[in-house]
């Protein structure tokens, strides 16, 4: 698909329905909506940590629409769309990042650290690629098990030099592991370029020293994306093999609530892939072509997506935080001595002090 969303070889139009059309569409732009809002309220202090995915939505949900449902994901930290397409509640995105009572991690990971057993996302870590091999010891476990499964590992193309990536990449190969290498390149990892990152020819080029069979895809376009990660998922279960997907894509916004990119790229750069070549408007002009969507559609749904992010954004304010004697739990199947002490010294210190901590935001 071009800038235009015109399809540019019929042979590769992976035919998609208007309905699945549809929720690619539309979990693409809930997506956007919804970083929108999380990053400003970031920016006025209502939670302390944000990472948007703009520019990037075509990564998540093409590749997401390509899976089944029981395949297993791993993400970094940019993956949100994933988890979107494939039912997580807005509710849940808000909980997590609120660190609310109603967040399934409890409170203690930072916003963006998703996860969701029932969907089958492993929690996300902040340390780079460690979750590389991980979702290679997740995939051999398939492989033994005859499960007719894949294991999907998203991250970025700064996180491939890391050395878990080496050793995730030889691992995946000796064994013959049933699992997708999905690198987002969008061009930075953090403020390093990838003109300082690598001599060689980007991330795909380095499978094949692995023995990897390794593709390079149009990251902005939905459908090429959808292709490969299909294909790909089909050849690693049938023949038990590790594939590697480099999708090129930009990252339009800032890397975290942390960053200011502005300090070492230029704004035209980031306008140019903003206004010329953006996942979503590639869609929507595939769309309006087809007379699948119309301006009045548009309108009508970018008013209803922003009324249910608010929603789900003002219920997570107002529920409280959980409870600091969850702090204790969880930590071992049977609470140790010393740390049934540290919670009763811990209840002590908020009966004897309460009153210099905002308890009423937190659940008894």
């Amino acid at each position: 698909m071009d800038r235009q969303g015109k399809i540019i070889s019929p042979d590769e139009d992976p035919q998609l329905t208007q309905e699945q059309v549809l929720k690619l569409y539309k979990t693409m732009t809930l997506l956007n909506t919804m970083d929108r809002i999380l990053y400003e309220s970031q920016r006025q202090g209502r939670i302390s940590f944000y990472m948007t995915n703009y520019g990037e939505e075509g990564t998540h949900v093409g590749s997401a629409a390509a899976l089944d449902d029981a395949d297993l994901v791993f993400g970094q930290y940019r993956e949100a769309g994933v988890l979107m397409y494939r039912g997580y509640p807005l509710d849940l995105f808000m909980a997590q990042c609120y660190s609310n009572a109603s967040d399934t991690g409890k409170g203690r990971q930072m916003p963006v650290h998703y996860g969701c057993r029932d969907r089958h996302f492993v929690t996300i870590s902040s340390p780079l690629a460690t979750q590389i091999p991980q979702a290679v010891g997740a995939a051999y476990t398939f492989k033994r098990e005859n499960a007719s499964r894949a294991v999907i590992c998203y991250f970025g193309e700064g996180a491939a030099s890391e050395g878990d990536a080496h050793a995730g990449f030889n691992f995946a190969a000796t064994l013959e592991c049933p699992i997708l290498f999905f690198c987002r390149n969008n061009g930075y990892a953090i403020s390093t370029p990838t003109s300082e990152q690598y001599r060689g020819d980007g991330i795909a080029a380095r499978g094949p020293g692995y023995g990897i069979t390794s593709i390079r895809v149009d990251g902005n376009d939905v459908f090429a994306v959808y292709n490969a990660t299909r294909e790909a998922r089909r050849r690693a279960i049938a023949e038990n093999q590790p594939f590697l997907i480099e999708a090129m894509t930009y990252r339009i916004g800032h890397h975290s609530t942390s960053d200011d990119s502005s300090a070492y790229r230029s704004v035209d750069e980031v306008n140019y892939w903003d206004k010329q070549d953006h996942p979503i408007s590639r869609l929507r002009h595939h769309m309006l072509a087809r007379g699948w969507w119309d301006e009045g559609q548009e309108k009508s749904w970018r008013k209803k997506s922003r009324k249910r992010v608010m929603e789900a954004f003002e219920a997570a304010e107002r529920k409280l935080k959980p409870s600091p004697q969850h702090l204790f739990s969880d930590v071992y199947g049977e609470m140790p001595l010393h740390l049934e002490k540290q919670q009763q010294a811990l209840a002590r210190h908020l009966r004897l002090y309460g009153e210099h901590y905002p308890l009423e935001h937190f659940e008894k």
